[in-house]
């Protein structure tokens, strides 16, 4: 059994900008459990976006990921569920499989971008990501 819970609460969005928001297709996301799940990717377009983990607390870098996917799970009741996602929760949704799969965000993340959170905040947090892919002299 492989099991996850996601949720994407109001106090993560705290500190975004309405445009950071919106850039990321962030919105709130309720808690909800996921077992065994099948992810699907419904869309050859990526964004890349800083992205940290629990699992390398204090690490975080430039990760590419899908923008839409589909997600062919169990809920908590163990009832089919299809979940359709786009923007952040697909992101996370891909993340957290990621997991279940020994699959860390530093395997997917562009290495030229591994950086502490502290340097982040400090550096890079209000520029854009071309400008970050600007000023570390590689591709978007």
């Amino acid at each position: 059994v492989q099991l996850i819970i996601i949720e994407d609460r109001a106090e993560y969005h705290v500190k975004l900008s309405a445009e950071a928001l919106a850039e990321r297709e962030r919105a709130l996301v309720p808690w909800h459990v996921i077992i065994n799940p099948e992810l699907i990717v419904k869309s050859s377009h990526e964004a890349a976006f800083f992205e940290g983990c629990l699992s390398t607390k204090g690490l975080i870098g430039l990760v590419p990921r899908a923008l839409e996917v589909q997600v062919k799970c169990l809920n908590e009741r163990a009832e089919p569920v299809i979940i359709q996602a786009r923007g952040w929760y697909a992101r996370i949704l891909q993340h957290e499989i990621n997991h279940l799969q020994g699959v860390l965000n530093i395997d997917h993340m562009n290495p030229r971008t591994l950086m502490t959170v502290k340097n982040y905040a400090k550096y890079w947090q209000n520029k854009s990501i071309e400008e970050v892919c600007t000023c570390l002299r590689m591709k978007q």
